[in-house]
């Protein structure tokens, strides 16, 4: 009876966490598990008719104006761009008056994850490592308009935050009968920059102007990519209706090649049309998102650019502008890092860029309390103690009754050896007589197992929270151990986790096949050598827990074999 309710309790548990996951899955734009995915209608004309020029990255800083001005005539001297450095607080900032284009943005409170002398860099481009990252703005819809390859001027203005709680760089240029003036404002304490277009028609005939705003990207690996350490690079989406999607370079290369080849237009895999929502390129630890203004329609595009380029971006119409008139568009665009908290307050839905994987259902929570820990103790390798701790403290009841189940084996052992010898040469009936031995002394043979199986979601979350968390990112402990987010560099946890492993394998019963002894006692060691590779936060936590776990089994294993043995 007793096997028969927890049986039922088991299906109870599966059924509901199938449930809650597939209401997550929903509640995120995916399709439900339950129902066939709507069709795909959304194809990809909209990209082409942009007709967006070619990106900037490999314009060269002195291009003439011939190549700097889509559709214009050539004037008689090459337009020379320069380079204005913004710097605020927080960021410092180059932005190209070839365009308009922000073709640097260096992080001042965070170190490269590679060379820890330099800061972190996301906007840039690079033509001995091929990186391409950049922030580019222009118009469309008749010929001649300012693009990103349209010759600006800066107007003259401070350049560097100092006192001010905020600064603005204006640039103008006037092409093809219309004055774009750009206006980029740095705030104090502020990842995010606004970016506002005035557009004023200086000519004599009506135009329907269209702004585009896209992020372009290279598509290589990020440095320092390995399989125990790899991370999602490229671009993301989100809408209202839609919700959120991460999108490949690959794909983008598959699609571009696809068309090619066949002269027809490639459905995409996201949505195309919204009046609302973001646009990103996503990477480990950081974000640059652009914010396009709320409640106007706009086109959502994903192309190839050139060879190993790709952009995300929106093309927006502004109606018709007559002579004379002038229309503003106001957008942000964020770029720092993936802090829950500073991506809630720019828009809704940006906080999903923080990837936790599929357990993303319990590794939110997971971050929740350990910053709530974190607030009180102050340092991130304490907070990973308490909240293994917590866990412990959590699972006590069932780690509990699976230490009971291990001791009682334990104390058997004798029995199941008589056993096998007894029937050795007859495994049906061994096998019968060991489940009479299992029922008679209520034993369930996979209670052991039930502690590691039901910590293992919160193992792989945890994993994923110190994977995916800025604020870990170069955090120190003890000593040695100064990124909880990077391996151990002197291997101690591992090797203290093999320790402990090895304590803990001794504390279970012997398995009684004699192969499968040596293969427990092979596992620490095998286990250890895979975490030399994982954040020494994560292994702290399971060198942690294991030793929590070895004193709570040690105390249980005695209780069970001082009664045994004054029976004997």
């Amino acid at each position: 009876m007793d096997i028969n309710k927890r049986t039922i309790l088991w299906i109870v548990f599966a059924v509901s966490m199938i449930v809650l996951w597939n209401n997550w899955q929903v509640s995120n734009g995916h399709p439900s598990m339950f129902a066939p995915p709507p069709p795909q209608t959304a194809k990809a004309p909209e990209a082409k008719k942009a007709e967006l020029p070619a990106s900037a990255a490999a314009t060269a800083p002195a291009a003439s104006a011939a190549a700097a001005t889509a559709g214009a005539a050539a004037p008689a001297e090459p337009f020379k761009s320069e380079r204005v450095t913004i710097t605020t607080d927080l960021f410092r900032v180059d932005v190209d008056t070839l365009g308009g284009t922000i073709r640097r943005l260096e992080l001042l409170k965070f170190k490269d994850g590679i060379d820890e002398s330099k800061n972190q860099v996301l906007f840039d481009v690079d033509g001995a490592t091929g990186k391409t990252y950049l922030a580019e703005t222009g118009l469309i819809g008749a010929p001649g308009l300012p693009t990103h390859q349209t010759g600006f001027v800066a107007k003259p203005g401070p350049r560097m935050l100092n006192d001010a709680n905020q600064i603005q760089l204006v640039l103008e240029a006037e092409a093809g009968g219309v004055k774009l003036t750009k206006t980029f404002t740095f705030k104090r304490g502020d990842y995010v920059i606004d970016v506002r277009h005035d557009i004023t028609n200086v000519g004599t005939a009506a135009i329907k102007p269209e702004l585009y705003l896209q992020l372009v990207h290279d598509g290589n690996k990020p440095a320092g990519d390995s399989y125990f350490n790899s991370s999602y690079t490229g671009p993301t989406l989100y809408t209202e209706a839609d919700k959120y999607h991460k999108l490949k370079f690959e794909s983008l290369e598959k699609a571009a090649a696809e068309a090619a080849k066949t002269g027809k237009d490639v459905v995409q895999d996201h949505p195309t049309k919204a009046d609302n929502g973001w646009f990103a390129i996503s990477q480990h630890f950081f974000v640059s998102a652009f914010v396009p203004q709320d409640k106007l329609a706009r086109t959502i595009f994903t192309r190839k650019v050139t060879t190993n380029q790709y952009a995300i971006g929106v093309t927006q119409p502004l109606g018709t502008l007559a002579p004379g008139a002038t229309i503003s568009n106001d957008a942000r665009l964020y770029s720092g890092p993936q802090v829950e908290k500073l991506l809630e307050q720019v828009t809704p839905g940006l906080e999903l860029v923080k990837d936790y994987g599929w357990l993303t259902i319990i590794a939110k929570p997971i971050f929740w309390v350990m910053d709530q820990l974190h607030k009180a103790l102050g340092n991130w390798g304490w907070t990973i103690i308490a909240f293994t701790i917590l866990i412990k403290l959590a699972f006590f009841p069932l780690s509990a009754a699976g230490y009971r189940s291990m001791a009682k084996m334990k104390v058997l052992t004798p029995k199941m050896q008589a056993i096998r010898e007894r029937h050795k040469g007859d495994p049906a009936k061994m096998n019968q007589a060991t489940m009479e031995l299992y029922k008679a002394e209520k034993i369930n043979p996979l209670g052991g197992c039930l502690p590691i199986l039901v910590q293992m979601p919160v193992f792989i979350a945890l994993y994923w929270v110190l994977q995916a968390s800025v604020e870990i990112r170069g955090a120190a402990w003890l000593g040695w151990i100064t990124n909880l987010a990077a391996p151990d560099p002197f291997y101690v946890l591992p090797v203290l986790y093999a320790i402990t492993m090895y304590i803990t394998t001794k504390l279970n019963p012997a398995p009684a096949d004699p192969m499968q002894a040596k293969m427990m006692l092979f596992m620490p060691l095998a286990f250890s050598v895979m975490f030399f590779f994982f954040p020494s936060g994560l292994v702290l936590y399971w060198v942690v827990n294991n030793i929590l776990s070895i004193a709570q089994q040690y105390v249980i294993t005695k209780k069970f074999a001082a009664p045994e043995a004054a029976n004997s």
